[in-house]
Protein backbone atom coordinates (compact mmCIF):
# COMPACT_ATOMS: atom_id res chain seq x y z
CA UNK A 1 0.00 0.00 0.00
CA UNK A 2 2.38 2.39 -0.78
CA UNK A 3 0.12 5.03 -2.74
CA UNK A 4 0.93 8.35 -3.69
CA UNK A 5 -1.87 10.50 -1.34
CA UNK A 6 -0.38 13.87 -1.98
CA UNK A 7 -1.87 13.82 -5.97
CA UNK A 8 -5.40 12.34 -4.14
CA UNK A 9 -8.65 13.94 -3.58
CA UNK A 10 -9.85 13.45 -0.11
CA UNK A 11 -12.76 11.49 -1.30
CA UNK A 12 -10.47 9.09 -2.92
CA UNK A 13 -8.63 8.42 0.04
CA UNK A 14 -11.86 8.26 1.93
CA UNK A 15 -12.80 5.84 -0.94
CA UNK A 16 -9.87 3.81 -0.06
CA UNK A 17 -10.34 4.55 3.66
CA UNK A 18 -13.75 3.18 3.29
CA UNK A 19 -12.46 -0.35 2.11
CA UNK A 20 -10.29 -0.80 4.68
CA UNK A 21 -10.79 -2.32 8.31
CA UNK A 22 -9.51 -1.50 11.35
CA UNK A 23 -5.20 -2.11 11.37
CA UNK A 24 -4.96 -1.46 7.73
CA UNK A 25 -6.62 2.06 8.12
CA UNK A 26 -4.03 2.95 10.31
CA UNK A 27 -1.41 1.52 7.92
CA UNK A 28 -3.06 4.34 5.46
CA UNK A 29 -2.81 7.03 8.09
CA UNK A 30 0.64 6.22 8.69
CA UNK A 31 1.12 6.37 5.15
CA UNK A 32 -0.50 9.58 4.68
CA UNK A 33 1.50 11.19 7.34
CA UNK A 34 4.93 10.00 6.00
CA UNK A 35 4.19 12.00 2.90
CA UNK A 36 3.41 15.52 4.50
CA UNK A 37 5.94 17.77 3.36
CA UNK A 38 8.76 17.70 6.19
CA UNK A 39 8.37 20.15 8.88
CA UNK A 40 11.83 22.51 9.33
CA UNK A 41 13.30 21.64 13.07
CA UNK A 42 13.27 25.25 13.82
CA UNK A 43 9.59 25.86 13.33
CA UNK A 44 8.51 23.00 16.07
CA UNK A 45 8.71 25.43 18.60
CA UNK A 46 6.06 26.48 21.82
CA UNK A 47 4.00 28.79 19.64
CA UNK A 48 3.74 26.07 17.07
CA UNK A 49 2.75 23.42 19.15
CA UNK A 50 -0.84 22.43 19.16
CA UNK A 51 -2.77 22.86 22.46
CA UNK A 52 -4.43 19.15 23.81
CA UNK A 53 -3.20 16.75 21.86
CA UNK A 54 -1.89 13.67 23.65
CA UNK A 55 1.08 13.40 21.47
CA UNK A 56 3.22 16.80 19.77
CA UNK A 57 1.99 18.40 17.35
CA UNK A 58 2.99 21.11 15.70
CA UNK A 59 1.16 23.38 12.59
CA UNK A 60 2.88 26.48 11.01
CA UNK A 61 0.78 28.14 8.69
CA UNK A 62 2.15 29.57 4.87
CA UNK A 63 0.72 32.58 3.30
CA UNK A 64 1.37 32.14 -0.38
CA UNK A 65 -0.91 34.92 -1.83
CA UNK A 66 -4.16 34.20 -1.18
CA UNK A 67 -3.83 30.59 -0.45
CA UNK A 68 -3.16 29.23 3.10
CA UNK A 69 -1.17 25.80 3.73
CA UNK A 70 0.48 24.33 6.09
CA UNK A 71 3.37 22.64 7.37
CA UNK A 72 2.96 19.91 10.53
CA UNK A 73 3.97 17.08 12.14
CA UNK A 74 3.86 14.94 14.99
CA UNK A 75 6.17 12.74 17.53
CA UNK A 76 3.18 10.01 16.52
CA UNK A 77 3.03 8.29 13.29
CA UNK A 78 -1.47 8.08 13.30
CA UNK A 79 -1.47 11.30 14.74
CA UNK A 80 0.68 12.61 12.06
CA UNK A 81 -1.55 10.82 9.33
CA UNK A 82 -4.57 12.19 10.95
CA UNK A 83 -2.79 15.58 10.84
CA UNK A 84 -2.57 15.00 6.85
CA UNK A 85 -6.27 14.22 6.55
CA UNK A 86 -7.24 17.74 8.45
CA UNK A 87 -5.07 19.65 5.98
CA UNK A 88 -6.37 17.53 3.13
CA UNK A 89 -9.39 19.57 3.68
CA UNK A 90 -8.24 22.66 3.28
CA UNK A 91 -5.57 21.84 0.44
CA UNK A 92 -5.23 24.67 -2.01
CA UNK A 93 -8.09 26.75 -0.76
CA UNK A 94 -7.97 30.61 -0.38
CA UNK A 95 -8.02 31.83 3.13
CA UNK A 96 -12.16 32.90 2.42
CA UNK A 97 -12.88 29.16 1.55
CA UNK A 98 -10.81 27.87 4.69
CA UNK A 99 -13.11 30.74 6.28
CA UNK A 100 -16.26 29.22 5.49
CA UNK A 101 -15.03 25.46 5.23
CA UNK A 102 -17.02 23.00 8.32
CA UNK A 103 -13.95 21.43 8.59
CA UNK A 104 -15.64 19.21 10.44
CA UNK A 105 -18.10 17.76 8.35
CA UNK A 106 -15.12 17.49 5.62
CA UNK A 107 -13.72 14.60 8.18
CA UNK A 108 -17.22 13.41 9.12
CA UNK A 109 -17.22 10.30 6.67
CA UNK A 110 -13.83 8.76 8.52
CA UNK A 111 -15.86 8.57 11.92
CA UNK A 112 -12.27 8.98 13.37
CA UNK A 113 -13.96 9.16 16.57
CA UNK A 114 -15.17 5.62 16.34
CA UNK A 115 -12.61 4.46 14.50
CA UNK A 116 -9.32 6.05 16.85
CA UNK A 117 -9.11 5.77 20.35
CA UNK A 118 -9.90 9.08 22.39
CA UNK A 119 -6.65 10.46 23.02
CA UNK A 120 -6.03 10.29 19.11
CA UNK A 121 -8.82 12.53 18.36
CA UNK A 122 -8.62 14.70 21.20
CA UNK A 123 -6.75 17.54 19.67
CA UNK A 124 -8.82 17.63 16.37
CA UNK A 125 -11.25 20.13 17.51
CA UNK A 126 -7.54 22.21 18.46
CA UNK A 127 -6.01 21.62 15.07
CA UNK A 128 -9.52 22.79 13.51
CA UNK A 129 -9.56 25.60 15.34
CA UNK A 130 -5.90 27.20 14.78
CA UNK A 131 -6.65 26.20 10.87
CA UNK A 132 -9.75 28.39 11.13
CA UNK A 133 -8.38 31.20 14.15
CA UNK A 134 -5.14 31.74 11.55
CA UNK A 135 -7.47 32.30 8.18
CA UNK A 136 -9.83 34.97 9.94
CA UNK A 137 -6.63 36.83 11.20
CA UNK A 138 -5.44 36.97 7.63
CA UNK A 139 -8.10 37.64 6.36
CA UNK A 140 -8.52 40.72 9.04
Amino acid sequence: MHRCFAMATLSEIHEEYDFLDGDDRYRLLIELGRQLPPMPAELKTDATLVRGCSASVWVYPVKENDTLTFLADSNAAITKGIIALVLKTVEGKSVGEIRALDIGSELKPFDLKNQLSSNRTQGIPNMIALIKETANRLAA
